[in-house]
């Protein structure tokens, strides 16, 4: 019975101590030290030091912007709205954009879903443009860039005659 008496305390008391006693309960993250409010502290941390870093580069961003020299200040724009011989626009219309005394094109764009697109080149030259459209007769235009700052061109696309390469 003594024998009993001594298996039933040990089991007790083990059972005792696996509980956590009444007011310490543990937390069930594996690190206690690196618990749910650990964590949003150090995430407002590191979204303050985002804020604070990018407030700082968002001020010293123009100051650098007006010393640089790629200022686009002498550029000419080039405009243009490409339709259809029906009046409809025009998208995906390539436009290539070269100086009128070279062979290679050197700026190129694609018209959006409204048939428009814009095209930065330097002022002071004469440049020559050509326009495709897959369906229609590409055409070429002359723009001339040393008076100004912009040209705006409304180009209207024939399409291709009958049995003509697409």
């Amino acid at each position: 019975m003594t024998t009993l008496r001594r298996m039933t305390r040990t089991k007790r008391t083990k059972r005792i101590f696996d509980r956590p006693a009444p007011g310490l309960q543990i937390s069930r993250h594996p690190f206690p030290l690196f618990g749910h409010l650990t964590g949003m502290r150090r995430m407002a941390l590191l979204l303050a030091l985002a804020w604070s870093t990018g407030a700082i580069s968002a001020h010293a961003a123009p100051a650098s912007a007006q010393s640089s020299s790629k200022s686009h200040a002498h550029d000419f724009v080039i405009f243009a709205t490409v339709f259809t011989s029906q009046g409809f626009a025009l998208p995906g219309a390539r436009v290539r954009v070269r100086r009128a005394d070279e062979k290679k094109f050197r700026w190129e764009a694609l018209s959006d879903h409204q048939g428009e697109l814009g095209i930065r080149v330097p002022q002071d030259a004469e440049y020559e443009m050509a326009v495709e459209a897959r369906g229609f007769q590409p055409q070429t235009r002359k723009i001339d860039a040393r008076e100004g700052n912009r040209e705006d061109l409304t180009l209207r696309m024939e399409p291709l005659a009958p049995g003509g390469k697409p």
